[in-house]
């Protein structure tokens, strides 16, 4: 193990995070009373030119009446792009009007540092104005070409950022793919043609203390194909999934959560080892295979998000 090590820096539940216009209060009032663990108000691309300053609005007023920790939930609000000029006034409405009651601000198409140091600075003057005693975090939508090429340098970047995002639909424009899926497997490509992508981001993430999560899967009329992405996702590091149809939360709760099968072999191998460490051994067998120290890093990364869940 290297002597360098980055430490998850915050850790929240983040299997199931449902997409909300903030256009829509009927939407928002849903989504804060049903089972997905994040929820986040979209102003960017969820939303007309028309309604932005609306559902502006619409999310401050949100964030203020409903009990979002209460009801088990993090709240956060996806910004508009630093290319826009409605962005600045997301940060500021947003930040000045219910910055004590937000958890993170989701900030889109992050292609370089210089992007999060922006609304980090902006975020760190409002707080210290306000006198909020809270601490907003930052979550940066990783779904340009240029994001990904300066993924490891954006999980790098310090301060509030706890997590990354992937956006599988404006990274296939970024990237002039031949697809009009959003999230789909492609039949003219043998496998996940965002298997590179989505694990390169995920190696970020594990390496610099974030967590990392899989980003939305358009057609909410196939949960088998949804489920499928979920368990690629899953298999590569994700820790979650994006639902934009509140169908899908319950598919992202229920791929990203353990089974109880496996978070009994999970105690059991922390049992084993412990009785290993008394003999001053350190390794043992458990079901006819070997354990050890890896083994014991797994089963603690189950059991952890069990434990999560299980607070819930």
């Amino acid at each position: 193990m290297s002597h360098t090590l980055h430490p998850l820096r915050k850790q929240r539940l983040q299997r199931s995070e449902l997409a909300v216009p903030a256009s829509n209060p009927t939407m928002i009032d849903k989504a804060a009373e049903g089972p997905a663990d994040y929820v986040f108000l979209d102003l960017e691309d969820a939303i007309a030119p028309s309604e932005k300053e609306q559902a502006r609005k619409n999310a401050i007023q949100a964030l203020n009446d409903i009990d979002w920790a209460g009801k088990g939930k993090t709240v956060s609000v996806r910004i508009n792009g630093l290319d826009t000029h409605y962005m600045y006034r997301d940060v500021v409405d947003v930040m000045e009007q219910a910055g004590s009651r937000v958890h993170t601000l989701l900030v889109p198409k992050v292609g370089v540092t210089g992007d999060l140091y922006m609304v980090e600075a902006m975020v760190n003057q409002i707080e210290q104005a306000k006198g909020w005693t809270n601490r907003v975090g930052l979550e940066a939508l990783i779904e340009t070409a240029l994001g990904m090429a300066n993924v490891e340098a954006i999980a790098q970047f310090g301060g509030r950022l706890e997590a990354l995002h992937f956006g599988v639909a404006d990274f296939a424009a970024s990237m002039r793919a031949r697809t009009t899926n959003i999230g789909g497997l492609n039949p003219h490509y043998p496998g996940d043609q965002w298997h590179a992508s989505i694990s390169r981001m995920v190696v970020a993430c594990r390496a610099y203390g974030l967590r990392a999560i899989d980003g939305p899967f358009g057609d909410f009329s196939d949960p088998d194909g949804y489920k499928d992405g979920a368990r690629r996702a899953a298999a590569l590091g994700c820790e979650g999934k994006w639902a934009i149809h509140p169908s899908q939360v319950a598919l992202a709760n229920e791929v990203f959560s353990p089974p109880d099968t496996e978070v009994s072999r999970a105690r059991r191998i922390i049992e084993e080892l412990k009785k290993a460490a008394a003999m001053g051994k350190g390794a043992a067998s458990l079901d006819g295979r070997m354990i050890d120290a890896a083994s014991e890093k797994m089963a603690m990364n189950v059991l952890v998000l069990a434990d999560a869940i299980a607070a819930r």
